[in-house]
């Protein structure tokens, strides 16, 4: 199996399965009739951009970003723009603030109305600081876990 559909692969099953750990991962890919090293596997999860982060009862488990960078997607733009725009990601209690670059905060908020991730309530943006309205603070803590990795990267 190649890369690119062992990727796919990976993304498919954490997106349907509760996966984990890393063992787990490799289990659900040897049931898919895809045999992979741990250090093959170490580096699909990094390229991947997968975290693990708590689902609705509380369980870590592996999960595909919000936000990604496949090329020519709604996504990949607003994943260069945090990357190029953004300065820093925080939040209290279910409100996350971005802050960006002067004057780039408008064009940064209008790309996340328009991928629609999931949870967020609604959002606001002046000129270098974006107010983004959570479904709950487990959602604002991913979210600015993810926007976080993009913008350290």
């Amino acid at each position: 199996m190649n890369k690119k559909t062992r990727q796919e692969l990976i993304l498919k099953l954490v997106s349907g399965q509760i996966i984990d750990t890393q063992e787990g991962l490799r289990e659900a890919l040897c049931a898919e009739g895809c045999e992979v090293t741990q250090a093959t596997l170490s580096r699909d999860i990094r390229e991947l951009d997968l975290i693990k982060a708590a689902d609705g009862s509380g369980k870590y488990r592996y999960r595909a970003p919000s936000v990604n960078k496949t090329e020519g997607s709604e996504s990949a733009a607003l994943y260069s723009l945090l990357a190029d725009a953004v300065v820093n990601v925080d939040y209290a209690m279910n409100t996350v603030v971005v802050k960006c670059m002067s004057g780039m905060a408008q064009a940064v908020c209008a790309k996340l109305d328009v991928i629609e991730l999931e949870n967020i309530v609604g959002t606001l943006a002046g000129d270098d600081t974006i107010f983004i309205l959570m479904r709950t603070e487990a959602d604002a803590r991913l979210i600015t876990k993810e926007f976080s990795a993009i913008i350290t990267k």
